[in-house]
């Protein structure tokens, strides 16, 4: 499927083919005595799509709010374009676009009150912050809902307007958590058009999906399970995962679920050991 031509960022993010965004080290979170996430590893590139898969409570989610910046770390290392995560937040959230499941907007807000009150937030003022609402306008195609309140959207448009949003501040990486959930197919197949079409313009993508198709759309996936990564690869190298003799082609979701059954089987046994 081909990315729309006319998804053009006006300053795509700098920076090497190669170079590593987003850099994760042996990162733990601890709520008491329950260890959510437990030395979780993997480093993203320039442009890369990486997605974060598990079952509920796996840690992706808490691994993906301390990429954010949203939860502290317990320890470890997060570098987030270059940028100290636990030590310098604010520089490294400048980099960060971010959109949540529930999509962060303003019910009684129109559209363009929406996009207006973001850019703010992030510091747009004047001719800047006008072409920046303009250009959201556009690629998003949001002007024929330009004054409909947030919260009356059909679920495609809430999506737009949150992805839109998101980007106002032109940031390195866009993490999207759960960000088609409440969509129509033909909303998905348009969001991860205009994802791809992000990612080609250098755009470093992080996403938790539960839709296992959609999985197929990332460069790299890394499975959790128990806070711990379980598996990380590319979608063909994950697949190749649920193989067997009497499914030689298995689906994401047939390697998903045999990742997961075979690190929990093998769990009681190093816990007798």
């Amino acid at each position: 499927m081909g990315a729309p031509a006319d998804m053009k960022l006006d300053h795509p993010p700098v920076g090497a083919e190669n170079e590593t965004v987003v850099e994760v080290l042996d990162l733990v979170k601890r709520f008491g005595d329950f260890v959510a996430v437990d030395q979780v590893s993997f480093k993203v590139g320039r442009g890369e799509i990486f997605g974060l898969l598990g079952p509920n409570g796996a840690g992706k989610t808490t691994t993906f709010r301390m990429l954010c910046g949203l939860l502290n770390a317990t320890s470890g290392g997060l570098k987030i374009a270059g940028a100290d995560l636990r030590r310098s937040p604010a520089s490294a959230r400048q980099k960060i676009g971010y959109v949540a499941q529930k999509f962060s907007l303003y019910a009684q807000l129109s559209v363009v009150e929406n996009l207006d009150f973001f850019a703010s937030a992030y510091g747009l003022h004047g001719a800047r912050r006008r072409q920046r609402i303009d250009w959201a306008m556009t690629q998003f195609d949001l002007g024929p809902v330009a004054d409909q309140l947030g919260g009356q959207l059909p679920g495609g448009y809430k999506q737009r307007l949150a992805t839109a949003a998101a980007l106002l501040h032109e940031p390195d990486i866009l993490f999207l958590d759960e960000a088609t959930s409440g969509a129509d197919p033909f909303a998905r197949r348009e969001f991860w058009r205009r994802i791809t079409a992000l990612a080609q313009q250098g755009v470093t993508v992080i996403v938790t999906t539960h839709f296992m198709v959609e999985a197929e759309y990332c460069d790299r996936i890394a499975i959790l399970d128990s806070g711990r990564v379980l598996a990380q690869g590319s979608p063909a190298e994950i697949r190749a995962k649920g193989a067997t003799a009497s499914n030689e082609q298995p689906t994401m979701e047939d390697a998903f679920i045999a990742v997961i059954e075979a690190a929990r089987a093998q769990a009681p046994r190093e816990q007798a050991a």
